[in-house]
């Protein structure tokens, strides 16, 4: 087990918890981090929807979030917003993105030691979207971009994607995948449990994923950072199945590189998985250096991440400092 404790700072301010691993200090860094801002959303006049931000909370709840991160033990946050402009055309969703991600610059601005911030990008209009990206990184200091797990119907691995694909991995762009939900599916996702959320999110995370593996997306551009929710939904769960189909089925498979398996080592998951079990496992199959915290705040499914990371059995404290920070601040560049 890791030796963790909590240092006070001799300040008025609420006790910061501070997290040691073998006697170091780690910057603990939160890759799955909601927020809004509602001057953009004013701009879709109602237009918002499946994806909506707005229960998330605005860029300005600082205190309560600084507090929140002190109290988990959380250094940096990766602000980031769910995608609902994707029905919106050329020159809206022009206007909506430059506005978010100008108030997302202003803001790491003005707590740079605390936040960073992955840009919006209208990805409906993949060259518009590339070109938003660019801007987003050089010229707002953005770290890359959040999209959802689909666009309006279209797999992530459509050639028409291609534009976007290619300037991400130019810039060595951060993707978070996050999914919006699956509306082919929502009639059979009705009823008790909230099955749009507790099956659909990571469902359709499994489907981008093993899209962009089976449609050779990962194979022309090896070198994209790509960052999925949720522990990769099932994807990391299943994935030998993957590699089964194509013995089983040549007849549906077009060969790749490598077995489909092994892209799970070229993709980052967020640690977002509820018990020691999953986390280990999700470890096993894409690698320690794969995985990243996530807590998917404001959302209260945990407002324990960090314990989750360091009271895992199976993981050496190394393991723990590259999931709890030491990963993403490479991935993010926070020493650049």
């Amino acid at each position: 087990m890791t030796s963790e404790q909590v240092i006070d700072r001799p300040t008025a301010q609420p006790r910061r918890r501070e997290v040691v691993v073998s006697g170091r200090r780690v910057k603990v860094v939160d890759m799955h981090a909601h927020c809004s801002v509602p001057e953009a959303q004013a701009l879709m006049s109602g237009r918002a929807r499946r994806g909506d931000s707005q229960s998330t909370l605005p860029l300005g709840s600082v205190q309560g979030r600084l507090a929140n991160m002190d109290q988990q033990g959380i250094d940096v946050e990766a602000l980031s917003i769910n995608p609902y402009w994707y029905e919106a055309d050329p020159d809206l969703a022009g206007q909506v993105i430059t506005l978010q991600n100008e108030k997302l610059a202003d803001f790491v601005q003005t707590e740079r030691e605390r936040f960073v911030a992955l840009a919006s990008v209208a990805l409906q209009h993949p060259e518009l979207a590339a070109e938003q990206l660019e801007t987003g990184m050089k010229k707002y200091g953005l770290k890359g971009a959040l999209i959802g797990g689909s666009v309006n119907g279209q797999e992530l691995a459509d050639p028409r994607f291609h534009p976007f694909w290619a300037k991400a991995e130019e810039l060595q762009a951060v993707i978070f995948i996050h999914p919006q939900g699956t509306p082919e599916l929502e009639s059979r996702l009705q009823g008790n449990g909230g099955l749009t959320n507790t099956i659909g999110n990571p469902l359709e995370t499994t489907i981008a994923l093993s899209h962009l593996i089976f449609e050779g997306t990962l194979d022309r551009f090896p070198g994209l950072k790509i960052l999925a929710a949720h522990g990769g939904g099932y994807l990391p769960s299943y994935a030998h199945r993957s590699d089964a189909v194509c013995t089983t089925f040549p007849d549906r498979y077009k060969p790749l590189k490598k077995n489909p398996t092994e892209y799970l080592k070229q993709l980052y998951f967020d640690s977002l998985v509820f018990t020691p079990e999953a986390l280990r496992h999700l470890v096993a199959e894409a690698g320690v250096s794969q995985v990243v915290l996530g807590t998917d705040y404001p959302y209260p499914w945990t407002s324990t991440a960090v314990d989750h990371v360091l009271n895992t059995p199976d993981l050496s404290d190394e393991d723990r400092v590259a999931i709890l920070g030491g990963t993403a601040a490479k991935l993010l560049r926070l020493d650049t």
